[in-house]
């Protein structure tokens, strides 16, 4: 089958840097350039390079400049209308909601820990209830990007600054200081105190500046920003870790650690782009992961697992 061809014009209108129609429209509804401009927010020598370039392209003079003002042509008029109509169209198509089917990929980021260490083991249920959706989770160490679309869903600690969010706070972690068995038994039979901790480049982390704070000069026998090998290293008998619960309150080889402090608590949020907050997939990810949360929040705060 052979393509039509397309005649000059319909060339030139599909090669139209459709932004140069908003000041077209904006110098026929204002009649001057300062006018446009300043509807615009732009500067009026903008205004007049973008209708400048516009008439360039279909090849058509589509304003007079009177004394008055700027008015429309007849042929400005004609294919003004023309635009307009065709920009509505788009813009009516745009408009229109997304019909996206159950399946599918949806990409997931989370700490590392979080993601290792409670996340991958609990989706069991998510994969029940949504067999025909495939999921992508990323324990990663850096911020992956809900803005550049690297993900779908983010899960963080603390409370998002970006107001282009649609955020929820969907639990709370607890801490606790764990240790091996037999480094604790050093400890009672006179061992000096240390502790298992972050490095120097992760002083950021809330609970390495929480540590600093509350045992300020203390020993780190061990450094890592790995929560997930800080427990290895509190296995290994390199001293007291302070540790999330999910990561330590089922290993047989940690046990509570006598310190006398109260831990602290980190608050969890699932945040989404406004633009996939009401896609039925990812929506039904959010839910699940949210549901998630609420039936271990107990578990989260230190308590036995639910059985």
């Amino acid at each position: 089958m052979t393509e039509q061809k397309r005649t000059p014009l319909q060339q030139r209108l599909i090669d139209l840097d459709w932004e140069d129609l908003r000041f077209a429209l904006a110098l026929a509804r204002h009649g001057s350039l300062s006018a446009a401009a300043r509807a615009l927010g732009v500067n009026h020598a903008t205004v007049s390079r973008r209708i400048d370039r516009l008439q360039g392209a279909i090849g058509q003079l589509l304003f007079d400049r009177r004394k008055e003002g700027y008015r429309l042509t007849d042929t400005g008029q004609m294919v003004l209308d023309q635009l307009t109509r065709m920009d509505e169209a788009v813009l009516s198509l745009l408009s229109l909601p997304l019909q996206v089917e159950e399946g599918g990929l949806v990409r997931l980021t989370a700490a590392r820990g979080l993601a290792d260490g409670f996340l991958v083991d609990r989706l069991g249920e998510l994969r029940q209830r949504l067999p025909t959706t495939d999921i992508e989770l990323l324990g990663e160490s850096r911020l992956m990007s809900l803005g550049r679309r690297e993900v779908d869903i983010a899960i963080r600690l603390g409370q998002p600054k970006d107001s282009e969010l649609v955020g929820k706070k969907i639990g709370l972690i607890g801490y606790g200081f764990y240790a091996a068995p037999a480094y604790l038994a050093e400890l009672a039979g006179g061992a000096p105190l240390q502790f298992v901790g972050f490095d120097p480049d992760s002083a950021f982390v809330l609970e390495a500046a929480w540590m600093k704070r509350e045992f300020p000069g203390q020993r780190i026998a061990f450094r890592t920003n790995s929560q997930t090998s800080q427990a290895a290293a509190a296995r290994a008998g390199f001293g007291i870790a302070l540790l999330p619960h999910y990561l330590a309150a089922e290993d047989p080889d940690l046990q509570r650690a006598p310190v006398d402090s109260e831990t602290p608590q980190r608050e969890v949020w699932l945040l989404m782009r406004k633009d996939l907050a009401d896609k039925p997939r990812i929506r039904a990810v959010a839910e699940e992961i949210a549901d998630l949360f609420d039936r271990e929040k107990d578990f989260l705060l230190g308590a036995p697992a639910a059985s």
